[in-house]
């Protein structure tokens, strides 16, 4: 016997985004127009990759940074001065950063834009060792 599954529209499609930037809507009025950069990240062949969604950006107006085990991704787009009968396009800059793991190896680092997506790769070295605790004796 054959099921048919009918796939249900989302009714909202919007709401999702709306969501996502919920606590700068609130605590930040005039931020809540810039949008948040969809990332994701995962290991892949020994290097930890990091995509992010930047549509429409120039590759002039990206930036990428490593420091002191942190990954940093700045953005702009700026308002092109035309003649407008509607905009719905968000502008300004954004920034995103992300921790990198304990093992990435800060000088090995590439990046590449195309079509929208930045991609980041960080190469993976040997795990740092975790801080050791070290017993504190009482002396008299």
């Amino acid at each position: 016997m054959a099921v048919l599954a009918r796939k249900q529209k989302f009714p909202f499609p919007d709401l999702p985004d709306w969501f996502e930037a919920f606590p700068t809507r609130f605590t930040m009025p005039a931020m809540a127009d810039l949008y948040t950069m969809r990332i994701e990240e995962y290991t892949e062949e020994g290097r930890y990759l990091v995509r992010a969604e930047i549509p429409g950006i120039d590759v002039k107006d990206l930036d990428v940074t490593v420091d002191d085990g942190l990954l940093t991704i700045t953005a702009e787009r700026t308002e092109r001065e035309v003649d407008k009968h509607r905009s719905e396009i968000r502008y300004g800059s954004l920034t995103r950063s992300i921790p990198l793991p304990k093992s990435a190896d800060e000088k090995d680092v590439r990046a590449e834009y195309a079509d929208g997506m930045l991609s980041v790769s960080v190469g993976l070295g040997e795990a740092k060792p975790e801080p050791k605790h070290i017993e504190i004796k009482h002396s008299t």
